[in-house]
């Protein structure tokens, strides 16, 4: 029954994204998840966060296996990646196989239970002033890249939440944009974790 009992380990994987760049700690997307699961009942530490703005997928691959012990697993684990990839133009093969591998630490990292992992699809910068004079083709490339990634998780039984209509709804509700224009704001991320709220807590019972 102690074991039960014992708080929830998360593990955060992304860049900008994940560490919220722009908010508050509190309003970061993984911070908020894991308050609303512990008001449910669903007790959860403090989520460990590995995530920089900026990082490729390749960057954050590095950072897992130089950077960090993480030896340990966690009850759950979250990655969220690719946005950088598409910004610098870099190759959409190496996304595709970078992401592969990066799933594939996260199951090892959640005990090699693809069960507690979850994929969180890239949001549409350019619905956002940043990004608005490119916005079709962002909006284009976006969603190859998320397509590539939910069939990367279908592979795998990975659950996968699209965030992405969300974002796209910052072009006619700007609050929802963070003051660089071009992150979301801390009431954007409310809405993501409302969108995966449920699913979550029955991913992290199980």
């Amino acid at each position: 029954m102690a074991q039960s009992n014992k708080a929830k380990t998360y593990l955060a994987l992304g860049d900008s994204y994940t560490i919220g760049e722009k908010v508050a700690e509190n309003e970061r997307w993984p911070v908020q998840l894991a308050a609303q699961l512990t008001e449910r009942g669903i007790s959860v530490e403090t989520p460990k966060i590995i995530a920089k703005t900026g990082w490729r997928t390749d960057e954050l691959k590095k950072a897992i296996v130089d950077d960090f012990n993480l030896s340990y697993s966690y009850d759950m684990v979250s990655l969220l990646i690719g946005v950088n990839n598409q910004y610098q133009s870099r190759p959409i093969e190496k996304y595709e196989s970078d992401f592969e591998k990066l799933l594939k630490t996260a199951i090892q990292l959640a005990d090699n239970n693809p069960e507690h992992v979850f994929v969180v699809s890239i949001p549409d910068y350019g619905k956002t002033p940043f990004g608005a004079a490119k916005e079709e083709q962002i909006r284009k490339e976006i969603d190859l890249y998320n397509r590539i990634a939910r069939k990367i998780c279908k592979r795998y039984k990975i659950k996968y939440f699209n965030i992405t209509p969300i974002s796209r709804k910052a072009k006619s509700q700007p609050e929802l944009i963070a003051s660089d224009e071009l992150h979301p704001s801390g009431k954007m991320y409310s809405a993501w974790v409302d969108l995966m709220i449920d699913d979550v807590a029955k991913l992290i019972r199980k």
